[in-house]
Protein backbone atom coordinates (compact mmCIF):
# COMPACT_ATOMS: atom_id res chain seq x y z
CA UNK A 1 0.00 0.00 0.00
CA UNK A 2 2.94 2.00 0.80
CA UNK A 3 4.16 1.78 -2.99
CA UNK A 4 0.92 2.37 -4.35
CA UNK A 5 0.92 5.90 -2.19
CA UNK A 6 4.09 6.84 -3.11
CA UNK A 7 4.04 6.35 -6.68
CA UNK A 8 0.49 8.66 -6.67
CA UNK A 9 2.25 11.22 -4.78
CA UNK A 10 5.24 11.01 -7.54
CA UNK A 11 2.68 11.02 -10.48
CA UNK A 12 1.08 14.53 -8.67
CA UNK A 13 4.63 15.71 -8.25
CA UNK A 14 5.34 15.14 -11.91
CA UNK A 15 2.25 16.57 -13.38
CA UNK A 16 2.78 19.94 -10.98
CA UNK A 17 6.00 20.36 -12.66
CA UNK A 18 4.84 19.95 -16.22
CA UNK A 19 0.65 21.45 -15.86
CA UNK A 20 1.75 23.88 -18.90
CA UNK A 21 2.35 20.76 -20.88
CA UNK A 22 -0.46 18.30 -19.96
CA UNK A 23 -3.22 20.93 -19.50
CA UNK A 24 -4.53 21.54 -23.20
CA UNK A 25 -4.23 17.49 -23.56
CA UNK A 26 -6.64 17.50 -20.28
CA UNK A 27 -9.11 20.43 -21.49
CA UNK A 28 -10.19 17.96 -23.87
CA UNK A 29 -9.99 15.01 -21.50
CA UNK A 30 -12.62 17.15 -19.20
CA UNK A 31 -14.96 17.86 -21.91
CA UNK A 32 -15.06 14.73 -23.69
CA UNK A 33 -15.78 12.98 -20.15
CA UNK A 34 -18.44 16.08 -19.48
CA UNK A 35 -19.68 15.12 -22.67
CA UNK A 36 -20.61 11.82 -22.06
CA UNK A 37 -21.29 11.93 -18.93
CA UNK A 38 -24.49 14.77 -19.61
CA UNK A 39 -25.68 12.43 -22.52
CA UNK A 40 -25.77 9.73 -20.25
CA UNK A 41 -28.16 11.44 -17.66
CA UNK A 42 -30.19 13.03 -20.33
CA UNK A 43 -30.96 9.70 -22.08
CA UNK A 44 -31.94 8.35 -18.73
CA UNK A 45 -33.89 11.49 -19.20
CA UNK A 46 -35.41 10.85 -22.09
CA UNK A 47 -36.16 7.48 -21.18
CA UNK A 48 -38.08 8.99 -18.20
CA UNK A 49 -40.07 11.16 -20.45
CA UNK A 50 -40.85 7.99 -23.25
CA UNK A 51 -41.95 5.79 -20.50
CA UNK A 52 -44.48 8.24 -19.02
CA UNK A 53 -45.77 9.27 -22.04
CA UNK A 54 -46.30 5.71 -23.27
CA UNK A 55 -47.97 5.36 -19.69
CA UNK A 56 -50.20 8.27 -20.26
CA UNK A 57 -51.43 6.35 -23.20
CA UNK A 58 -51.05 2.47 -22.03
CA UNK A 59 -51.04 2.79 -18.36
CA UNK A 60 -48.19 2.06 -15.54
CA UNK A 61 -46.28 -1.62 -16.70
CA UNK A 62 -48.11 -3.56 -15.85
CA UNK A 63 -51.81 -2.78 -16.54
CA UNK A 64 -53.99 -5.29 -17.64
CA UNK A 65 -57.01 -4.71 -19.35
CA UNK A 66 -60.12 -7.29 -19.53
CA UNK A 67 -62.60 -6.25 -22.11
CA UNK A 68 -66.00 -7.50 -22.61
CA UNK A 69 -68.60 -7.43 -25.63
CA UNK A 70 -72.30 -8.66 -25.24
CA UNK A 71 -72.95 -10.99 -28.13
CA UNK A 72 -76.39 -11.04 -28.37
CA UNK A 73 -79.60 -9.39 -26.64
CA UNK A 74 -80.31 -11.99 -23.76
CA UNK A 75 -76.48 -11.37 -22.38
CA UNK A 76 -76.07 -10.64 -18.59
CA UNK A 77 -76.66 -6.61 -17.88
CA UNK A 78 -74.38 -4.26 -17.48
CA UNK A 79 -74.70 -4.06 -13.90
CA UNK A 80 -74.40 -8.15 -13.83
CA UNK A 81 -70.97 -7.25 -15.33
CA UNK A 82 -69.89 -4.43 -12.73
CA UNK A 83 -70.82 -6.44 -10.03
CA UNK A 84 -68.24 -9.08 -10.99
CA UNK A 85 -65.91 -7.07 -11.87
CA UNK A 86 -65.72 -5.68 -8.05
CA UNK A 87 -65.99 -9.39 -6.93
CA UNK A 88 -62.46 -10.36 -9.14
CA UNK A 89 -61.00 -7.21 -7.32
CA UNK A 90 -62.03 -8.15 -4.05
CA UNK A 91 -60.77 -12.00 -4.78
CA UNK A 92 -57.63 -11.64 -6.00
CA UNK A 93 -56.71 -8.43 -3.69
CA UNK A 94 -56.01 -5.85 -6.31
CA UNK A 95 -55.25 -2.56 -5.03
CA UNK A 96 -55.27 -0.61 -8.24
CA UNK A 97 -57.94 -0.72 -10.65
CA UNK A 98 -60.46 1.34 -12.46
CA UNK A 99 -63.14 1.08 -14.87
CA UNK A 100 -63.05 2.48 -17.83
CA UNK A 101 -65.81 3.31 -20.26
CA UNK A 102 -66.04 5.29 -23.46
CA UNK A 103 -69.23 6.14 -24.72
CA UNK A 104 -71.08 9.71 -26.13
CA UNK A 105 -73.22 11.55 -23.80
CA UNK A 106 -75.50 15.01 -24.62
CA UNK A 107 -74.23 18.13 -23.17
CA UNK A 108 -76.06 21.23 -23.39
CA UNK A 109 -73.33 23.78 -24.37
CA UNK A 110 -74.10 27.45 -25.10
CA UNK A 111 -74.54 26.81 -28.48
CA UNK A 112 -76.89 23.58 -28.15
CA UNK A 113 -77.24 19.92 -27.42
CA UNK A 114 -74.17 17.99 -28.66
CA UNK A 115 -73.19 14.58 -28.05
CA UNK A 116 -70.05 14.46 -26.15
CA UNK A 117 -67.32 11.66 -25.92
CA UNK A 118 -67.49 10.61 -22.37
CA UNK A 119 -64.66 8.38 -20.46
CA UNK A 120 -66.20 7.31 -16.84
CA UNK A 121 -63.66 5.60 -14.76
CA UNK A 122 -62.81 5.83 -11.70
CA UNK A 123 -59.82 7.54 -9.11
CA UNK A 124 -57.49 5.37 -9.34
CA UNK A 125 -57.33 5.99 -12.94
CA UNK A 126 -55.58 9.83 -12.33
CA UNK A 127 -52.37 7.42 -10.81
CA UNK A 128 -52.34 4.61 -13.13
CA UNK A 129 -52.08 6.70 -16.27
CA UNK A 130 -50.29 9.59 -14.92
CA UNK A 131 -53.31 12.08 -15.85
CA UNK A 132 -51.84 15.66 -15.56
CA UNK A 133 -54.94 18.18 -14.70
CA UNK A 134 -53.50 21.56 -15.57
CA UNK A 135 -56.22 23.69 -13.61
CA UNK A 136 -58.51 22.49 -10.80
CA UNK A 137 -57.24 19.11 -9.24
CA UNK A 138 -58.26 14.92 -10.22
CA UNK A 139 -61.14 13.22 -8.59
CA UNK A 140 -60.79 11.19 -4.78
CA UNK A 141 -63.05 8.73 -3.75
CA UNK A 142 -64.90 11.58 -1.77
CA UNK A 143 -66.47 12.50 -5.22
CA UNK A 144 -67.64 9.64 -5.44
CA UNK A 145 -70.98 10.37 -3.00
CA UNK A 146 -71.22 13.93 -4.35
CA UNK A 147 -74.96 14.97 -4.83
CA UNK A 148 -74.07 16.47 -8.58
CA UNK A 149 -72.05 14.62 -11.17
CA UNK A 150 -68.25 16.09 -11.16
CA UNK A 151 -65.95 16.78 -14.55
CA UNK A 152 -62.52 16.97 -15.22
CA UNK A 153 -62.62 18.34 -18.93
CA UNK A 154 -60.07 19.33 -21.79
CA UNK A 155 -59.44 22.64 -22.63
CA UNK A 156 -61.74 22.49 -25.78
CA UNK A 157 -64.50 21.75 -23.62
CA UNK A 158 -63.99 25.03 -21.20
CA UNK A 159 -63.43 26.88 -24.19
CA UNK A 160 -67.28 25.35 -25.68
CA UNK A 161 -68.54 26.33 -22.52
CA UNK A 162 -67.01 29.69 -22.95
CA UNK A 163 -65.13 29.58 -19.75
CA UNK A 164 -61.61 30.78 -19.18
CA UNK A 165 -60.96 28.91 -16.27
CA UNK A 166 -62.26 27.44 -13.09
CA UNK A 167 -62.68 30.74 -11.23
CA UNK A 168 -65.86 31.19 -12.18
CA UNK A 169 -67.05 27.44 -10.79
CA UNK A 170 -68.47 26.43 -14.81
CA UNK A 171 -71.65 24.20 -14.49
CA UNK A 172 -72.80 22.50 -17.43
CA UNK A 173 -76.26 20.14 -17.97
CA UNK A 174 -75.56 16.47 -18.59
CA UNK A 175 -78.25 14.49 -20.53
CA UNK A 176 -81.10 15.17 -22.69
CA UNK A 177 -84.66 14.33 -21.75
CA UNK A 178 -83.85 14.56 -17.61
CA UNK A 179 -80.18 16.87 -17.13
CA UNK A 180 -78.21 17.14 -14.26
CA UNK A 181 -76.23 19.67 -14.04
CA UNK A 182 -72.64 18.58 -13.44
CA UNK A 183 -69.90 21.09 -12.42
CA UNK A 184 -66.38 21.41 -13.61
CA UNK A 185 -63.49 20.60 -11.64
CA UNK A 186 -60.24 19.94 -13.09
CA UNK A 187 -58.68 20.79 -16.69
CA UNK A 188 -56.48 18.75 -18.51
CA UNK A 189 -54.04 20.01 -21.62
CA UNK A 190 -55.13 19.30 -24.96
CA UNK A 191 -53.45 15.91 -26.63
CA UNK A 192 -53.03 17.72 -30.09
CA UNK A 193 -54.42 20.91 -31.72
CA UNK A 194 -58.18 21.39 -33.16
CA UNK A 195 -59.09 18.56 -30.55
CA UNK A 196 -63.27 17.97 -30.03
CA UNK A 197 -64.07 18.61 -26.49
CA UNK A 198 -64.29 15.97 -23.97
CA UNK A 199 -65.01 15.53 -20.62
CA UNK A 200 -63.95 12.67 -17.91
CA UNK A 201 -66.51 11.76 -15.11
CA UNK A 202 -66.62 8.80 -12.49
CA UNK A 203 -68.18 5.82 -12.92
CA UNK A 204 -70.30 5.36 -10.73
CA UNK A 205 -71.83 9.07 -10.71
CA UNK A 206 -72.96 8.59 -14.56
CA UNK A 207 -74.63 5.30 -13.86
CA UNK A 208 -76.66 7.06 -11.12
CA UNK A 209 -77.03 10.43 -13.34
CA UNK A 210 -77.81 8.55 -17.05
CA UNK A 211 -78.52 5.65 -18.64
CA UNK A 212 -76.78 4.73 -21.78
CA UNK A 213 -78.94 3.05 -24.21
CA UNK A 214 -77.76 -0.18 -24.56
CA UNK A 215 -78.19 -3.35 -27.32
CA UNK A 216 -76.46 -6.33 -28.71
CA UNK A 217 -72.81 -5.98 -29.92
CA UNK A 218 -72.72 -3.34 -28.02
CA UNK A 219 -68.83 -3.06 -26.05
CA UNK A 220 -68.84 -2.82 -22.22
CA UNK A 221 -66.84 -0.97 -19.37
CA UNK A 222 -63.21 -2.44 -19.65
CA UNK A 223 -61.73 -3.28 -16.06
CA UNK A 224 -57.92 -2.08 -16.02
CA UNK A 225 -55.77 -3.58 -13.07
CA UNK A 226 -52.18 -2.21 -11.78
CA UNK A 227 -50.31 -5.44 -10.67
CA UNK A 228 -46.50 -5.91 -10.22
CA UNK A 229 -45.00 -8.05 -13.33
CA UNK A 230 -44.34 -11.34 -11.97
CA UNK A 231 -47.98 -11.90 -11.72
CA UNK A 232 -49.57 -10.22 -14.41
CA UNK A 233 -48.82 -14.02 -16.33
CA UNK A 234 -51.06 -15.63 -13.96
CA UNK A 235 -53.58 -12.72 -12.76
CA UNK A 236 -54.93 -12.38 -16.44
CA UNK A 237 -56.06 -15.62 -16.82
CA UNK A 238 -57.74 -16.08 -14.17
CA UNK A 239 -59.56 -12.78 -14.41
CA UNK A 240 -60.86 -13.61 -17.91
CA UNK A 241 -61.79 -17.55 -17.00
CA UNK A 242 -63.52 -15.93 -13.91
CA UNK A 243 -65.73 -13.13 -15.49
CA UNK A 244 -66.49 -15.31 -18.13
CA UNK A 245 -67.70 -17.78 -16.16
CA UNK A 246 -69.81 -15.32 -14.63
CA UNK A 247 -71.03 -13.96 -17.59
CA UNK A 248 -72.66 -16.33 -20.12
CA UNK A 249 -73.19 -14.73 -23.79
CA UNK A 250 -70.21 -12.17 -23.04
CA UNK A 251 -67.02 -12.60 -25.00
CA UNK A 252 -64.33 -11.78 -22.77
CA UNK A 253 -60.55 -10.99 -23.44
CA UNK A 254 -57.29 -9.84 -21.44
CA UNK A 255 -54.22 -8.15 -22.53
CA UNK A 256 -51.48 -6.75 -21.06
CA UNK A 257 -49.20 -3.27 -22.20
CA UNK A 258 -45.89 -4.86 -21.59
CA UNK A 259 -43.72 -4.07 -24.33
CA UNK A 260 -39.59 -4.02 -25.76
CA UNK A 261 -39.77 0.00 -26.49
CA UNK A 262 -38.65 0.84 -29.74
CA UNK A 263 -35.05 0.92 -29.02
CA UNK A 264 -34.73 4.99 -29.53
CA UNK A 265 -33.60 5.98 -26.06
CA UNK A 266 -30.74 2.73 -27.01
CA UNK A 267 -29.91 4.59 -30.25
CA UNK A 268 -29.60 7.85 -28.88
CA UNK A 269 -27.04 6.76 -26.35
CA UNK A 270 -24.76 4.45 -28.16
CA UNK A 271 -24.44 7.86 -31.19
CA UNK A 272 -23.70 9.96 -27.96
CA UNK A 273 -21.01 7.84 -26.42
CA UNK A 274 -19.86 6.84 -29.80
CA UNK A 275 -18.92 11.06 -30.25
CA UNK A 276 -17.78 11.40 -26.74
CA UNK A 277 -15.48 8.58 -26.92
CA UNK A 278 -14.17 9.90 -30.22
CA UNK A 279 -13.14 13.26 -28.14
CA UNK A 280 -11.97 11.66 -25.44
CA UNK A 281 -9.37 9.21 -27.59
CA UNK A 282 -8.32 12.46 -28.89
CA UNK A 283 -7.24 14.06 -25.94
CA UNK A 284 -5.66 10.42 -24.79
CA UNK A 285 -3.65 10.92 -28.11
CA UNK A 286 -2.45 14.07 -27.11
CA UNK A 287 -1.81 13.51 -23.43
CA UNK A 288 0.38 10.38 -25.25
CA UNK A 289 2.68 12.77 -27.11
CA UNK A 290 3.54 14.99 -24.48
CA UNK A 291 4.36 11.93 -21.77
CA UNK A 292 6.80 10.62 -24.73
CA UNK A 293 8.78 14.23 -24.74
CA UNK A 294 8.32 14.12 -20.50
CA UNK A 295 9.86 11.01 -20.54
CA UNK A 296 12.44 11.90 -22.83
CA UNK A 297 13.58 14.92 -20.81
CA UNK A 298 13.63 12.41 -17.65
CA UNK A 299 16.09 9.93 -19.02
CA UNK A 300 18.89 10.55 -17.24
CA UNK A 301 16.72 10.84 -13.72
CA UNK A 302 15.07 7.45 -14.93
CA UNK A 303 18.48 6.12 -15.37
CA UNK A 304 19.73 7.55 -11.83
CA UNK A 305 17.11 6.08 -10.41
CA UNK A 306 17.30 2.64 -11.90
CA UNK A 307 21.05 2.68 -10.38
CA UNK A 308 20.04 3.08 -7.27
CA UNK A 309 18.16 0.09 -7.75
CA UNK A 310 14.19 1.17 -8.52
CA UNK A 311 12.94 -1.87 -9.99
CA UNK A 312 11.36 -1.71 -14.11
CA UNK A 313 7.95 -2.39 -12.39
CA UNK A 314 8.64 0.33 -10.14
CA UNK A 315 9.20 2.60 -12.89
CA UNK A 316 6.77 0.95 -15.33
CA UNK A 317 4.20 1.67 -13.07
CA UNK A 318 5.14 5.37 -11.67
CA UNK A 319 4.98 6.73 -15.25
CA UNK A 320 1.79 5.34 -15.80
CA UNK A 321 -0.06 6.40 -12.74
CA UNK A 322 0.93 9.93 -14.28
CA UNK A 323 -1.03 9.54 -17.20
CA UNK A 324 -3.86 7.82 -14.87
CA UNK A 325 -3.95 10.47 -12.26
CA UNK A 326 -4.01 13.36 -15.12
CA UNK A 327 -6.97 12.17 -16.38
CA UNK A 328 -8.75 11.25 -13.07
CA UNK A 329 -8.53 14.68 -12.58
CA UNK A 330 -9.79 15.87 -15.76
CA UNK A 331 -12.51 12.95 -15.17
CA UNK A 332 -13.89 14.79 -11.91
CA UNK A 333 -13.54 18.26 -13.84
CA UNK A 334 -15.65 16.98 -15.86
CA UNK A 335 -18.48 15.22 -14.41
CA UNK A 336 -18.79 18.40 -12.02
CA UNK A 337 -18.95 20.34 -15.17
CA UNK A 338 -21.92 17.78 -16.40
CA UNK A 339 -23.85 18.11 -13.41
CA UNK A 340 -23.99 21.84 -13.76
CA UNK A 341 -25.03 21.15 -17.43
CA UNK A 342 -27.63 18.97 -16.36
CA UNK A 343 -29.42 20.50 -13.37
CA UNK A 344 -29.68 23.39 -15.68
CA UNK A 345 -31.64 21.78 -18.46
CA UNK A 346 -34.60 23.13 -19.49
CA UNK A 347 -36.40 19.54 -18.86
CA UNK A 348 -40.04 20.75 -19.65
CA UNK A 349 -38.84 22.03 -23.04
CA UNK A 350 -36.95 19.24 -23.38
CA UNK A 351 -38.48 16.15 -22.65
CA UNK A 352 -41.79 17.20 -22.11
CA UNK A 353 -43.22 17.61 -18.13
CA UNK A 354 -41.79 14.69 -16.45
CA UNK A 355 -44.14 13.91 -12.98
CA UNK A 356 -41.18 11.89 -11.51
CA UNK A 357 -37.56 13.56 -13.00
CA UNK A 358 -34.90 11.05 -12.27
CA UNK A 359 -31.99 12.32 -9.95
CA UNK A 360 -28.98 12.50 -11.58
CA UNK A 361 -27.48 8.69 -12.39
CA UNK A 362 -24.61 8.15 -10.68
CA UNK A 363 -24.05 5.46 -12.86
CA UNK A 364 -23.41 8.29 -15.34
CA UNK A 365 -20.82 9.63 -13.34
CA UNK A 366 -19.05 6.20 -13.01
CA UNK A 367 -19.25 5.90 -16.82
CA UNK A 368 -17.55 9.69 -17.02
CA UNK A 369 -14.83 8.84 -14.39
CA UNK A 370 -14.43 5.12 -15.73
CA UNK A 371 -13.46 6.26 -19.07
CA UNK A 372 -11.41 8.63 -18.10
CA UNK A 373 -9.33 6.50 -16.22
CA UNK A 374 -9.33 3.76 -19.04
CA UNK A 375 -7.83 6.97 -21.68
CA UNK A 376 -4.96 7.25 -18.88
CA UNK A 377 -4.06 3.97 -18.91
CA UNK A 378 -4.10 3.72 -22.75
CA UNK A 379 -2.18 6.81 -22.66
CA UNK A 380 0.34 5.57 -20.40
CA UNK A 381 1.33 2.14 -21.69
CA UNK A 382 3.42 4.06 -23.99
CA UNK A 383 5.73 6.10 -21.92
CA UNK A 384 5.51 3.20 -19.34
CA UNK A 385 7.19 1.11 -22.00
CA UNK A 386 9.42 3.60 -23.30
CA UNK A 387 10.94 4.59 -19.77
CA UNK A 388 11.24 0.57 -18.79
CA UNK A 389 13.37 -0.26 -22.16
CA UNK A 390 15.91 2.77 -21.15
CA UNK A 391 19.62 1.27 -20.31
CA UNK A 392 21.06 2.51 -17.08
CA UNK A 393 24.58 3.12 -18.59
CA UNK A 394 23.20 4.87 -21.54
CA UNK A 395 20.64 7.04 -19.52
CA UNK A 396 23.11 8.30 -17.21
CA UNK A 397 25.66 9.14 -20.19
CA UNK A 398 22.43 11.29 -22.12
Amino acid sequence: MSGFVGALVEAWDELRLHKLRVLLALIGVAVAVAAITAVTAAVQMLTQGFQEQSERDMGRQVTLTLSAWAQTEQAAPLDELDATYLRALDRYGITWATRDWYLRVPFRFPDGTRPTEVRAVDPDLGTMQRVQVDEGRWFTEADRDTFAPLLVVNEAFLGALGADGLETRPTVLLGDREPVRARVIGVVPDRWPDEMPQAMVLYDQLTRWYAPESGGGQQAPELKVWVPPESADDLGPRLRRDVAAVLPGWQVEVWDNRSTGSGLDGAARWVALGVGGFALLLGGLGLVNIALVTVRYRIREIGIRRSFGATSGRIFFGVLMESVVATVVAGLVGVVLAVAIVKNIPVDVLFGTLQDRPPFPVSAALVGMACATGVGALAGLIPATVAVRVKVIDAIRY
